[in-house]
């Protein structure tokens, strides 16, 4: 949901409260700051999207989904969660799955590898640590999720990556032309590769 221009209230919000969840998540200092996309515009909400077939129920609550055997491209994920309003959701339910970096979702039970759920602070923020997803047939890189404010119904969307992503040798571009579910208004906004790290922020605006 990029905009053009913005409402002041959700650039504040989003710049202000970004620089202090950076400052207590990131632990590698960014040369350049993050443009501060996707904005919170009033009554302009997160698109959905299918839940595909991987979706598995009862994740472990965690933050970090780079558990023990998990490799790959490091990616940082930030954000916040909106009422249609603008206004900050705290304790919002966001519940993440995704492939790994071979492309492959672990099915096996009960294991809950690259899953996890976790509920944003009481400035409606959130932190995913994670990898970054691998392609795998018919698909480009993305990430699943789950949204709900408290009592509210429940976002069903994915996170796509800009065309410029590098990672395991994949055309993004290439992939993301190609993959007939992809929404851009759904796309992360990327911070520039730090070693083998990446960071990205997007905000979600959900009806409550």
């Amino acid at each position: 949901m990029t905009e053009e221009n913005p409402s002041r209230r959700a650039f504040i919000a989003t710049g202000a409260a970004a620089v202090a969840l950076t400052a207590v998540s990131s632990p590698i200092a960014q040369s350049k700051p993050l443009v501060l996309t996707p904005q919170c515009v009033d009554d302009d909400d997160t698109p959905s999207n299918i839940e595909g077939p991987y979706f598995k129920r009862n994740s472990p609550e965690r933050t970090n989904l780079r558990t023990a055997g998990v490799t790959g491209v490091v990616l940082s994920l930030t954000g916040f969660v909106y009422t249609l309003k603008c206004q900050p959701i705290s304790h919002a339910l966001l519940d993440f799955w995704q492939a790994d970096d071979k492309g492959a979702y672990d099915n096996s039970s009960p294991a809950y590898k690259m899953r996890g759920h976790q509920f944003t602070n009481a400035s409606g923020a959130y932190v995913l640590e994670t990898v970054v997803p691998k392609d795998y047939p018919g698909r480009t890189p993305h990430i699943h999720v789950k949204v709900q404010a408290p009592h509210g119904p429940i976002l069903t969307t994915q996170l796509f990556f800009p065309d410029n992503l590098k990672a395991y040798g994949m055309n993004v571009a290439a992939l993301n032309r190609r993959d007939r579910f992809i929404d851009r208004d759904c796309e992360v906004a990327l911070g520039p590769l730090v070693g083998n790290r990446y960071t990205a922020k997007f905000d979600f605006v959900i009806d409550t």
